[in-house]
């Protein structure tokens, strides 16, 4: 396949999130120098990697709502903090403007409503919408046409792939997305992009087509943790910006869901715990979750039950239209009764507490693990194995994906950092730290093969 150009091409095209933001609100970007800039890159790469839902006219749309911001903005020192930045929304998030089609061959009425709180919250600060990114269907597993922008041959991941995939290519610096088992930390790991994952409900689902209510999270990608820390000042409830931070003591969760990870995954975790600790920080290992496999099945439970609650009328209108695997999912949560659900549900909430209690036990500040079983996998057909996110996610604690290093195919690999409910702003202080220290040495801990071997195959 026709090598494109690298990532850090397409990144350093433009600044990241915060940069960016102060350069539009100052005007030493002109607006439509950003504007122009943005259309001609995304005339090059969109066609390479599909990200986007495909849009008539979407560059005249953006010419006149990026007119109309700076005509009712026209002072530098009153205008909103993401002032004309061209931001990914996940196409189950309802856009004034835009059909939302979750993915699906459903009619797009049957899916319409209001829109979602996230989306205006990010257009009150002045964001531009650059376009419905690709998802998967609803949510699920069934893959759109998106391609990982550092290598095309593979996955970016999903159910948020056009999200992570659009922030790699440099389309976009900050995208929305959704996370039920994975969908955000690993198609961040598996594109070499920030996403995090907030504390649940700390970003309002409403406007959100939901798939199980009690597991979804709204959250974001962005190029690295500051962005993120940014982004999230504007999207998440009550925040409350973090002075300077001691450095955290890292917990690794030992035990039968560590053993998930495999070999590559396995490898670059040890490396980036031993740059860690090379820098200072205490890194202790912590015997967690021995019952993984009950934790594993109860999400199934809490998934595919609430997955049939929420799209009872629609499959009953619409299910030859439903993809093969999302029908098995919802014909599956059709048999789990209300105290099974209930049942599971409850098991939630201990996991939580167990993890917390653990945390307290051995005087941990963040769990730090794998972001991935492994790279990501090679074609379209499958977007990976979510299964080092799902406890994360049944728990609803915050976490964050870090890109470090990467295979020797090319394609990247990250940690995630998870920190305790409703502790957000320490961990997106912390994530800016262990980043720093991750970025440089990522490079020379990079393997032997990957060197010589030259750039990845991708845009």
């Amino acid at each position: 396949m026709t090598r494109l150009g690298t990532l850090d091409d397409a990144v350093h095209r433009i600044p990241p999130l915060p940069d960016l933001a102060r350069s539009l609100c100052s005007g030493d970007l002109a607006l439509s120098d950003y504007i122009d800039s943005t259309l001609l890159h995304l005339e090059q790469v969109e066609p390479k990697i599909h990200s986007l839902l495909p849009e008539e006219g979407r560059a005249a749309r953006l010419r006149e709502e990026s007119a109309e911001i700076a005509r009712v903005h026209p002072a530098a020192s009153a205008r909103p903090p993401l002032y004309g930045v061209v931001v990914g929304v996940k196409d189950i998030f309802r856009v004034d403007g835009f059909e939302t089609r979750a993915g699906s061959r459903l009619p797009s009425q049957a899916l319409a409503g209001k829109e979602a709180e996230s989306v205006g919250r990010l257009r009150q600060a002045g964001a531009l919408v650059l376009g419905k990114t690709v998802t998967t269907e609803f949510a699920y597993f069934a893959p759109g046409p998106t391609r990982n922008p550092r290598h095309l041959e593979h996955t970016p991941g999903g159910s948020s792939s056009g999200s992570a995939a659009a922030v790699a290519a440099g389309l976009c610096p900050l995208s929305l997305g959704t996370q039920t088992i994975g969908s955000i930390v690993r198609p961040a790991a598996f594109c070499g992009v920030v996403g995090f994952k907030p504390t649940y409900g700390r970003i309002p689902a409403d406007g959100v087509i939901p798939l199980a209510p009690s597991l979804d999270h709204v959250g974001l990608f962005t190029y690295d943790a500051c962005g993120a820390e940014y982004a999230a000042a504007i999207l998440c409830d009550r925040w409350k910006a973090s002075g300077p931070q001691p450095l955290p003591v890292l917990g690794i969760p030992d035990g039968p869901y560590l053993a998930q990870a495999g070999e590559v995954s396995r490898l670059h975790f040890e490396r980036a715990l031993a740059a860690l600790a090379h820098s200072g920080y205490a890194v202790r290992t912590v015997k967690t979750m021995p019952d993984f496999d009950d934790v594993v099945r109860r999400h199934q439970v809490i998934l595919a039950a609430e997955a049939a609650r929420v799209h009872g009328e629609w499959f009953s209108r619409f299910e030859g239209l439903y993809h093969t695997r999302t029908a098995e999912l919802l014909r599956e949560g059709r048999q789990i009764d209300a105290s099974a659900l209930a049942a599971a549900l409850d098991g939630q909430a201990i996991l939580r507490r167990e993890l917390h209690t653990a945390m307290e036990d051995a005087a941990i500040d963040l769990w730090i693990a794998p972001s991935t079983v492994g790279p990501a996998p090679l074609g379209l057909d499958s977007t990976g194995d979510p299964i080092m996110n799902l406890p994360w996610t049944q728990a609803g604690l915050p976490a964050i994906n870090l890109p470090f290093g990467e295979d020797p195919e090319g394609l990247p690999l990250g940690v995630q950092l998870v920190s305790r409910w409703y502790d957000d702003e320490r961990l997106l202080a912390w994530a800016t730290m262990i980043e720093s220290e991750l970025r440089e040495p990522s490079r020379a801990l990079a393997s032997p093969e990957a060197a010589s071997r030259g750039p990845a195959r991708g845009v």
